[in-house]
């Protein structure tokens, strides 16, 4: 072994450790990269969970609850008009005669709206989604925690009837006791 030390030690100059510094210029060191990797990925993690855990305020729910009306309103039009074709068609008659007036910009200026407007809705509730899986994220160590302490309760875990730490159980379980079935058969001869 000191022949190999010392062979190591006239190339690299002396030291494992000034062999070591020479291997890591060629490759990194697997756990220092594994650690810079982790710590990356959970501060990313917290930045990204900051970002959405500000609270929103009356003004914010309320134009929410505006921006959920459009679409309901749209469905709820869309079937009112097909059950008045049902119930008065000269009334709905005249309403389609007077829609096929408006002039072809137009309804491609209605079509622009709705595709923005949708999209728009699209994307914030993309966000939101992204949002909550941060948090789910955020909370996984806790809850594989969590996870292998219940595991480690079940009835077939090894050592889960372990008295090591209450000497009065362990003198209950190891001291001999009263048994009937034994005291009767004795009292027999």
């Amino acid at each position: 072994m000191g022949l190999i030390e010392g062979l190591f030690g006239w190339l690299f100059g002396g030291g494992m450790r000034d062999v070591q510094k020479t291997v890591e210029t060629f490759r990194p060191n697997a756990e220092a990269e594994a650690q810079r990797t982790a710590e990356f990925q959970a501060a990313a993690l917290n930045q990204f969970g900051a970002e959405f855990r500000q609270q929103r305020g009356l003004f914010d729910r309320v134009i929410d609850g505006l921006n959920r009306l459009p679409r309901p309103a749209m469905a709820l039009g869309v079937l009112f008009l097909i059950g008045s074709a049902m119930v008065d068609p000269v009334w709905f008659a005249s309403r389609m005669r007077g829609l096929a007036l408006v002039p072809e910009p137009l309804w491609w200026l209605l079509g622009a709206i709705v595709s923005f407007y949708f999209g728009a809705r699209h994307q914030v509730k993309v966000q939101a989604f992204q949002a909550s899986m941060a948090e789910t994220l955020a909370r996984m160590p806790q809850v594989v925690h969590n996870i292998e302490a219940i595991r480690a309760l079940r009835a077939d875990s090894p050592g889960v009837a372990d008295v090591v730490g209450d000497a009065e159980v362990a003198l209950g379980v190891i001291g001999p006791g009263e048994n009937r079935a034994v005291s009767e058969w004795e009292a027999l001869d």
